[in-house]
């Protein structure tokens, strides 16, 4: 019963999150019209919450160890469901901007704590299943929600979108408060967790570090974002410069200071550091093929919105079955094998992409959608299982906010990258170069899922490193 709630909470948290970000898209043009906005403030909106969010994630993940995962969760989803409120009742845009980074905060607090609470609870050689459900629930909701958010604009207006999360958030929040008070707490995991290290939940929090890392994220972020539309200009080049300066300011005090942010034995652990980088790799494939793919649609093929989404239905169905099965596959097979496989179908999914033309059909289309799903699926959910698995209990939080924090920058760098190889062309008509740098993205995240772990791991790192990744 405790499981069934913690696992009802911790999907209905992640799905809140992906509806919200999936129907704004759709809301943006009645919402700009509505409140007399620029396309700039309403870009803004969506920029803001980006970099909020990614900026935040770690630290909220450390706050989330040290506090507790269901505390923290709780939290995050009622000051996400106020922000959702606030803005079906803002006046103009800049209440909508700023309750937004409402939101990203709110985000940042609950994204960690829906995958401390499942490491919390569960033993970790049995984690693999709750968070393929999650990530299943997740492709769920990416696929409803910009049908849902259509309708409900279209017959409704675009405050109602707003509104739609606040049944899901009621939900988890209720969940979440009935999930007994010791789920969630630091070093409360059944299995894998570190004694010592649970004492170590009383130290400090390593403010100075949180800040560069927040800062540093932030540029990327930003830089990222902007680098689409203003192309090589002196704002991305000087937000990289940022990021570089601000990074290696961090790395230097990491290594100083007593209790780190980020645990150098966590982010050198086999189990952590390239299931991290694998899902950075496959979020920019995902994303940066998608950004042309929805121009070819419909400047190219000149289909309709809801023609384009029917075309893409393939992508969440096979993402949905991938990730339960690749549970499966993992037990048989080994994690290894099932990344690897996973990437390998990503790389093919674009480089089929590349090949689509005007007299492309729909079952080359659909194929393509699917290859990307199934690969995205499978990845998603057994690489999200290595690395909260292989962070110890009293970890978890930080673990999952280092997860969250690539699936936030892999889209933007994969965009970026998309945008870079079109070369100032109309993104549906650079389907090609875009998708062919996509799979150069892809094969390089298959290089990286070779360094992951052939099975699953028994026994998770501690901070001080004293204890190895066990294989079985």
């Amino acid at each position: 019963m405790r499981r069934g709630l913690v696992l009802a909470a911790s999907t209905t948290g992640a799905v809140l999150v992906a509806v919200d970000g999936t129907t704004l898209t759709v809301a943006q043009p009645a919402l700009r019209h509505d409140l007399h906005a620029s396309v700039t403030a309403v870009q803004w909106a969506s920029t803001c919450y980006l970099v909020t969010v990614a900026a935040l994630l770690v630290f909220a993940g450390r706050l989330s160890d040290r506090y507790g995962h269901r505390r923290l969760f709780a939290l995050g989803v009622a000051g996400f469901a106020a922000g959702s409120l606030g803005i079906a009742l803002a006046p103009d845009i800049g209440w909508v901007v700023a309750l937004r980074v409402v939101q990203g905060v709110a985000g940042a607090l609950l994204q960690p704590a829906t995958l401390g609470m499942l490491r919390a609870a569960w033993p970790a050689d049995r984690l693999a299943g709750p968070i393929a459900v999650r990530t299943a629930a997740i492709g769920l909701a990416a696929a409803a929600g910009p049908l849902v958010g259509g309708a409900l604009t279209a017959h409704f207006g675009w405050r109602s979108v707003f509104l739609l999360g606040l049944p899901p958030a009621a939900a988890a929040l209720l969940t979440a408060l009935l999930v007994p008070a010791g789920t969630g707490a630091p070093g409360t995991g059944p299995a894998g967790a570190d004694p010592a290290e649970a004492g170590r939940r009383g130290g400090g929090l390593d403010l100075p570090g949180a800040a560069l890392l927040a800062l540093a994220l932030a540029c990327l972020v930003q830089s990222l974002v902007a680098l689409p539309g203003s192309g090589w200009s002196a704002g991305p080049l000087l937000g990289l410069a940022a990021t570089g300066v601000l990074t290696l300011a961090l790395v230097r005090h990491e290594r100083r200071t007593a209790d780190p942010l980020l645990p150098p034995a966590l982010l050198r652990s086999p189990a952590v550091a390239p299931p991290l980088a694998v899902l950075l790799a496959a979020s920019a494939t995902l994303q940066g093929a998608l950004f042309p793919a929805t121009y070819y649609l419909q400047d190219v093929l000149g289909l309709d919105p809801w023609q384009s989404a029917l075309r893409a239905v393939p992508l969440a169905a096979t993402m949905i079955l991938a990730a339960p099965g690749s549970v499966w596959l993992a037990k048989r097979h080994g994690e290894r094998a099932v990344v690897l496989s996973g990437m390998t179908l990503l790389t093919t999914g674009a480089l089929l992409t590349a090949g689509l033309g005007p007299g492309s059909g729909t079952a080359a289309i659909g194929g393509c959608f699917a290859l990307f799903g199934t690969g995205f699926g499978t990845v998603m959910a057994t690489a999200t299982a290595v690395v909260v698995r292989g962070a110890s209990a009293a970890r978890a939080g930080v673990a999952g906010g280092l997860q969250q924090t690539v699936l936030n920058i892999g889209p933007a760098l994969g965009i970026a990258l998309a945008t870079i190889a079109a070369d100032r062309t109309d993104p549906g008509a650079a389907l090609a170069p875009a998708a062919l740098t996509m799979a150069v993205v892809a094969g390089a995240g298959t290089l990286l899922a070779a360094r992951l772990p052939g099975r699953a791991s028994s026994v998770a790192p501690s901070v001080s490193g004293a204890r190895a990744v066990r294989r079985r």
